[in-house]
């Protein structure tokens, strides 16, 4: 045979989605097998939404603690979007402000006052996270948690597309 019969033929699309976000019970595990800098990106995220870059890119000019809000300037969307905090987002972030260090911007840095590196903060969660001996948990999925959060207290969809920044 010199041609394969089926070579035209498209192969079937996986839906390898996963849909996979934090009960309550398991983040009170994960907050406990974790060090108090990682914490407060961990309470920070499943309570903003935020993608993994935009926390650690996360800089003090784009917070209005006055306002309760903080500005997003580049997304993978490629917009600039203005986003409400809700009360534990704000109190992580007005502990941060108390000690906030001269030498960096950075709301969340590393010891060096430089922006904690994406590889070192993957680490610390996944050991906390196999400390906490709960079921596989992506970083991303605290983005998860945040919209199922929303709409399990009643958000609207379209309130949580936009809290989301999803097009």
């Amino acid at each position: 045979i010199e041609l394969n019969p089926v070579s035209r033929v498209s192969k079937e699309k996986v839906n390898n989605q996963i849909e996979r976000w934090l009960a309550h019970e398991e983040e009170e595990k994960l907050l406990s097998a974790s060090p108090e800098w990682l914490q407060e990106i961990l309470i920070f995220a499943v309570n903003t939404g935020l993608r993994q870059g935009e926390i650690l890119d996360l800089t003090w000019d784009r917070v209005d603690l006055f306002r309760r809000t903080l500005t997003i300037l580049e997304q993978k969307n490629k917009g600039k979007d203005t986003l409400p905090l809700n009360n534990l987002a704000l109190e992580v972030l007005k502990a941060k402000y108390k000690v906030r260090s001269i030498k960096t911007n950075f709301v969340f840095y590393s010891k060096e006052g430089t922006r904690i590196d994406a590889a070192n903060l993957l680490r610390a969660y996944y050991l906390a996270w196999e400390r906490a001996e709960i079921a596989k948990l992506r970083f991303h999925d605290l983005r998860h948690t945040f919209a199922t959060r929303l709409v399990q207290a009643g958000v609207d969809l379209y309130k949580v597309q936009k809290l989301m920044r999803h097009k």
